[in-house]
């Protein structure tokens, strides 16, 4: 091997309910459809992301501390429905 090769870096991103710093393949990139959160599994809809843990625990502390629509930059409340089931599909 080379020295001028090296592995590949990862992105990190944040997690919104716990605020840990992830790989972004080890997290859960939600995206705003109209006024609700959907999971974007492959990463390809439009506009802004936020990330989260697929795990319970960190979508809770999520809703409780209102980081969605923080982070989305949006006024009232947002659904999470579709969010929720996805995250309740997925893990503990």
């Amino acid at each position: 091997m080379s020295g001028r090769t090296s592995p590949r870096a990862c992105p990190e991103r944040t997690c919104v309910g716990c605020r840990r710093r992830s790989a972004q393949n080890d997290l859960l990139r939600v995206a705003l459809v109209g006024n609700s959160c959907v999971p974007d599994l492959r990463g390809t809809l439009p506009g802004r992301g936020a990330y989260v843990h697929p795990v319970s625990a960190c979508l809770e502390s999520a809703l409780r501390r209102r980081a969605f629509p923080r982070a989305f930059r949006a006024t009232g409340a947002l659904d999470t429905a579709p969010l929720e089931r996805q995250v309740g599909a997925s893990g503990p």
